[in-house]
């Protein structure tokens, strides 16, 4: 289990840019009969631990003066330019209560339809959401894509594998991944084959125009008569 160091913050609201500009992310850490507590953490401490656990892993938290917290990576918060991480929130876990988090899908192997046949393997799902007990708690499912032989193949919630222990909660029938048939672009006609049909729709009208003409010489001769 990683270790993240934090300390209990004390700088709150518009002044927390402070913290950020020292490379300080403020933080806070809650859960289900803990009073909420902001703490502060090091920027590059907590992206060395955020790589190596992710958001579906348990970290313990230890606290400056207080006691250590299990606790999950819940929710993070970027600066809209810069995409850094600007504030976390640490949910602490309770021993023997279950929790709900989305886990990351890992897509491993080959797909035959894909390789052999150009389809194109389309992944509408990226993650599913799962419930357990936090001892249970797995850090992502792997799905093979090696079963996908044909277009159309796909792979639904109810295949993916995970322990009994573990729960999903997501539509069973919803696609994780298909692989869907190439789209076949209609050829451009050479430059050729366009002239000889303009000309031949060219001749096409001329003829018509010819019959209309005809047609209305013998249309005064009958009245002639």
């Amino acid at each position: 289990m990683e270790t993240l160091s934090a300390q209990e913050r004390k700088i709150k609201g518009r002044k927390t840019n402070f913290l950020r500009n020292k490379k300080i992310i403020p933080a806070v850490v809650y859960g289900h009969g803990f009073d909420s507590l902001p703490i502060e953490i090091s920027y590059t401490d907590f992206i060395k631990v955020y790589k190596a656990a992710g958001e579906s892993s348990l970290i313990t938290l230890e606290i400056k003066n207080k006691q250590p917290v299990k606790s999950l990576i819940y929710k993070l918060q970027y600066h809209p330019l810069t995409d850094k991480i600007i504030h976390v929130d640490f949910y602490k876990i309770k021993a023997g209560e279950k929790i709900t988090v989305e886990v990351e899908l890992t897509f491993r192997g080959v797909s035959s339809a894909v390789k052999d046949l150009g389809g194109t393997l389309v992944t509408p799902l990226s993650k599913v959401e799962i419930e357990c007990l936090p001892e249970d708690l797995i850090g992502e499912i792997e799905v093979d894509i090696s079963g996908l032989k044909e277009f159309g193949d796909a792979i639904r919630v109810r295949d993916l594998n995970v322990p009994s222990k573990v729960k999903i909660l997501q539509d069973l029938k919803e696609v994780v991944t298909i692989v869907e048939q190439p789209q076949i672009e209609e050829r451009e006609k050479p430059e050729e084959e366009v002239s000889k049909e303009a000309e031949e729709g060219k001749q096409a009208e001329e003829k018509s125009e010819e019959g209309r003409k005809e047609e209305k010489k013998s249309e005064g001769a009958s009245e002639v008569k």
